[in-house]
């Protein structure tokens, strides 16, 4: 809670909102190339560990229902992984959102976690109806950058890994067992 500005500014890259005198909004901002980075970086890691563990999924798949809901007009906007037929018959549609714990600090403190489980509230509510509308599911992978895991995204991570161990038990799931898989997903 240390004064990094001595007011609150106007951001000299965007030139529209505000740098608050706290420093949260240049921790989170989201047009430092390391966001984009991260994301891109997790959004890839995962699609590998799905491709390795048999499960189909394609990474910027184009979807055109999700949407802003105050725009009220498809955007195009790609979904970061669809996952097919992964509940029922249904693809899931994966978004990938990384957050700044520290997001909010001052108006509730800090509480490992919250964030990402805040950020996963809003993704549900954005794109959950859409997608459910349009015969997919929508699972928010929420993750902050201390390293917190959103609860969607522990459930979807511990689905992976039932699938990795199911695929180790089979005769044919042999290669999986033998590539080093060592996952282990805990709910800290």
């Amino acid at each position: 809670m240390i004064h990094m500005y001595p007011e609150d500014e106007t951001c000299p890259i965007c030139r529209k909102a505000c740098m608050d005198k706290y420093g949260e909004y240049a921790v989170h901002y989201k047009e430092v190339p390391v966001f984009k980075y991260r994301h891109d970086w997790v959004r890839d890691v995962l699609g590998d560990i799905l491709r390795r563990a048999g499960i189909s999924a394609k990474k910027e798949a184009p979807v055109n229902f999700l949407m802003d809901p105050m725009e009220r007009r498809s955007t195009l906007r790609p979904t970061d992984l669809l996952v097919f037929g992964w509940a029922g018959g249904k693809h899931a549609c994966v978004d990938l959102t990384g957050v700044s714990p520290l997001v909010g600090l001052r108006e509730n403190g800090f509480l490992a976690g919250l964030a990402a489980r805040k950020a996963e509230s809003k993704k549900v509510n954005k794109h959950a109806k859409a997608s459910a509308e349009n015969q997919h599911v929508f699972i928010p992978f929420t993750f902050d950058t201390f390293g917190s895991l959103a609860p969607e995204a522990i459930n979807f991570l511990t689905r992976v890994q039932r699938v990795i161990h199911n695929n180790c038990l089979t005769p044919g799931g042999r290669g999986l067992c033998s590539g080093g898989w060592g996952l282990q997903f805990r709910k800290d």
